[in-house]
């Protein structure tokens, strides 16, 4: 008989997530109700905002309950069914949890699609996920690029920054990245086509500052903010008259017990710029027509997406903790199935 593993949080992470605040349960599967449907999870997309959620601080979201599975989006295959809405078979996604199985219920947020459509499944979860979505709403909406003008990205090698940095090109921007070590600084450039690479290793505000300064002379139209901390403060110190600061993530601090945040903030005062946070909930009635975008690109070989893929449940806190090190190879996804 089938049963049901669920990743619980257990315990408030205090700094850096230890192993221990999180545990495994095995369960029989629940039984469904009327209108309800089962779906197999098969992938689970890792991503740094999980951090925040496990947090008992107020967010777009309401922090995971102690004891509760870990919130993530899945997709997977409908197995069991009592709606016509969702037959057995049909692939499905939606923001579960990291479990094998999880129940929707028609009407919920649960969103169908036909996975033949890629030539790979798992790209429902990242270019077509909450990656991609987050990448188009936060680049075209929130930085509203111009032909010509200048873009940095930080975390430029990571999955949200490096299809900014993709889209930045194609609305015919000049793509500055930044990303840690040599060989992720050579694959911005080699890959995904932005124009300039800086490596923040070594760099203290300074530092990072005047190579930006070579990189771009004129300063920067906008700021794709993925990091945070030193990385944010020395883009700030490079910002041209009128700039956009998209704030997406700070990863840096995600894990600190003490948030340093900008200090340098004053820059938005004498640049006439401002700085927006990225949420990508917020052009919900969009997402198709990102999707649809977003995947015409993808199909006619303007958009790379990497994934880099961890299998089993049992392994969802290493892979997570991939995201925070920084050896992760692409959008971090996790098999389940």
């Amino acid at each position: 008989m089938a049963e049901n593993r669920r990743v619980l949080l257990v315990a408030r992470p205090q700094g850096m997530l230890r192993a221990e605040d999180f545990s495994i349960a095995v369960e029989p599967l629940p039984a469904l109700a009327d209108g309800q449907f089962l779906v197999r999870n098969h992938y689970a997309s890792l991503d740094p905002a999980m951090r925040g959620w496990m947090d008992d601080v107020p967010s777009y979201l309401p922090p995971i309950p102690l004891g509760a599975t870990v919130r993530a989006g899945t997709i997977g295959v409908v197995v069991e069914s009592r709606t016509l809405d969702y037959p057995v078979g049909q692939w499905v996604g939606g923001l579960n949890g990291l479990e094998d199985y999880s129940v929707g219920a028609e009407g919920g947020t649960t969103r169908k699609f036909d996975a033949s459509r890629l030539a790979k499944v798992t790209n429902y979860l990242s270019i077509l996920g909450g990656v991609g979505l987050t990448a188009y709403f936060g680049f075209l909406e929130e930085c509203q690029p111009q032909p010509g003008q200048t873009l940095l990205v930080s975390g430029a090698a990571g999955a949200v920054g490096s299809l900014v940095g993709q889209l930045g090109k194609l609305h015919g921007c000049r793509v500055i990245g930044i990303a840690g070590g040599a060989a992720k600084c050579a694959k911005l450039i080699d890959r995904y086509g932005f124009d300039a690479a800086i490596d923040y290793r070594g760099k203290d505000v300074a530092a990072l500052s005047a190579a930006i300064r070579a990189a771009a002379p004129d300063g920067v139209d906008m700021v794709f903010e993925n990091v945070g901390s030193d990385i944010l403060d020395a883009a700030l110190l490079n910002l041209r008259r009128n700039a956009r600061v998209a704030l997406c993530g700070l990863i840096s601090e995600y894990n600190s017990e003490q948030r340093i945040g900008a200090r340098n903030l004053w820059s938005l005062i004498v640049h006439h710029a401002q700085i927006r946070g990225v949420l990508a909930t917020e052009f919900l009635p969009r997402f198709p027509e990102a999707r649809e975008q977003l995947e015409a690109w993808l199909t006619e070989g303007k958009l790379t997406i990497d994934e880099h893929i961890e299998e089993g449940l049992e392994n969802a806190y290493p892979a997570f903790m991939r995201l925070f090190d920084g050896s992760n190879q692409g959008k971090m996804i996790l098999k389940i199935a």
